[in-house]
């Protein structure tokens, strides 16, 4: 390196040292020193140093900073073990369908109306009985507390804060009483299929008894899927967590809904040792027979579903309710948005049942979309868990509120002040 070179360089790091943002970050003052020292090893590693801070200033620092959902991702994924982030980032196969799902939404264009008094808007949704400020339901996600210490209790928090349903997961870290309880009121509780009808039986019947409104028997999972980010994040994670995870890898999830290592998932435990009664094979639509005939009298919807034959055969059953889900891309690898299924299955049930949407929504508008396309609500997952990791239970709040604000501000837009006033009038395919 020629003096003039070297000189140049000294003067570079000097003005570097000297950056607002560097100071910001929260660099010290040693690495700011060594930035312009004459050791060239700890000014290559300060430089380093600096580099990630000078990236990593660019993240918001607190919830009240967020513009939009997505400021929380990456802030989350800075804080959350590499196989924690895998295992909610996941889809199927090349997470291909993850991508369909966002994409969808670009296909619908809005047609706004004018000279509409809009100075008070109502976007108030009764679902079986309990009425709730906005359409935005908080969808089940497995193992919270792999994102956040207080994992679904600090999501209870937050939607009672803000009044959102919430649906809990099977495979939660947090019991169903204790969500409850949290959450002050009804929660729905998300069934996935176990091998003993026994142990079904007594887990829908103690949802019930602690205050569940509804069970949500998920049906997309049950030919398994291919989760290869999933797989890969926990390759990467050299962690050794056996108080978690049987033999120590740090894979969340991947015990699946079995009796092998359940320490994490209240749900799943706690039960009589009831003689067992094994499932024959996969469900079928005669297990949500015997759901709503033998054994609950909550509302029985099913999570899954997305052509207008499934719907109607659901509609036919009994069924009270749908999901039009793909898992938000976790399922199987369709490449089908779950907004381009939506119509399908509206025109399935023909308003007669309730119908919940989700996939891939992270904007006000795509809840509208959702809306005008017949949906009675419509289902977040990855952006709530964005913000448990970001930010704990402040964060969920403010990503529930950053999607009501939107949301509300393009009933504005549209000229709709309630609920029922949007309909596919407002939306039109994009060309």
């Amino acid at each position: 390196m020629t003096d003039t070179t070297a000189a140049s360089r000294r003067n570079f790091l000097g003005f570097l040292a000297g950056s607002p943002l560097l100071m910001a970050a929260g660099l010290d003052r040693h690495v700011l020193k060594d930035l312009t020292g004459s050791n060239a090893r700890r000014t290559a590693a300060a430089l380093t140093e600096a580099q990630k801070a000078m990236q990593d200033a660019s993240l918001i620092s607190k919830a009240s900073q967020a513009l939009n959902v997505f400021d929380f991702e990456p802030v989350a994924k800075k804080n959350v073990p590499v196989a924690h982030w895998a295992y909610m980032a996941t889809g199927t196969d090349d997470d291909a369908t993850i991508k369909a799902n966002r994409e969808g939404f670009d296909r619908w264009s809005l047609k706004p109306r004018r000279l509409v008094d809009v100075s008070k808007i109502d976007a108030s949704v009764t679902l079986y009985g309990h009425k709730y400020p906005t359409p935005i339901v908080i969808n089940p996600v497995g193992s919270q507390k792999a994102f956040h210490p207080e994992g679904e209790l600090a999501v209870a928090r937050a939607a009672k804060a803000k009044n959102h349903l919430q649906v809990l997961s099977t495979v939660a870290t947090t019991s169903i009483e204790d969500i409850i309880a949290a959450r002050g009121g009804t929660a729905w509780f998300q069934l996935y299929h176990q091998t003993d009808w026994a142990l079904t039986k007594q887990m829908v019947q103690r949802a019930e008894k602690a205050g569940a409104a509804a069970v949500v028997f998920t049906v997309d999972l049950n030919g398994g899927s291919n989760r290869e980010t999933m797989i890969r994040g926990a390759r990467a994670d050299t962690r050794t967590c056996t108080n978690c995870h049987a033999g120590g890898a740090p894979i969340p999830g991947m015990q699946g809904v079995s009796d092998r290592d359940n320490r994490r998932k209240p749900n799943l435990v706690g039960y009589r040792d009831d003689p067992p009664i094994p499932e024959v094979g996969t469900p079928t639509w005669e297990f949500i027979d015997r759901l709503k005939q033998t054994v609950t009298t909550m509302k029985v919807m099913v999570k899954g579903i997305v052509t207008q034959e499934d719907a109607e055969l659901a509609v036919a059953r009994g069924v009270d309710g749908l999901f039009v889900s793909n898992h938000g891309g976790r399922a199987e690898n369709s490449l089908r948005a779950t907004i381009t299924s939506l119509p399908e299955v509206i025109a399935g049930t023909q308003g007669r049942i309730t119908v919940v949407c989700d996939g891939g929504f992270r904007r006000g508008t795509d809840v509208f979309k959702a809306m005008a396309l017949g949906a009675n609500s419509a289902g977040i997952g990855r952006p709530y868990i964005w913000g448990l990791g970001a930010f704990g239970q402040e964060g969920v709040e403010m990503v529930l509120q950053l999607l009501r604000k939107e949301f509300e501000l393009v009933m504005k837009q549209m000229g709709t002040v309630n609920i029922a006033a949007i309909d596919r009038r407002y939306i039109t395919p994009r060309v």
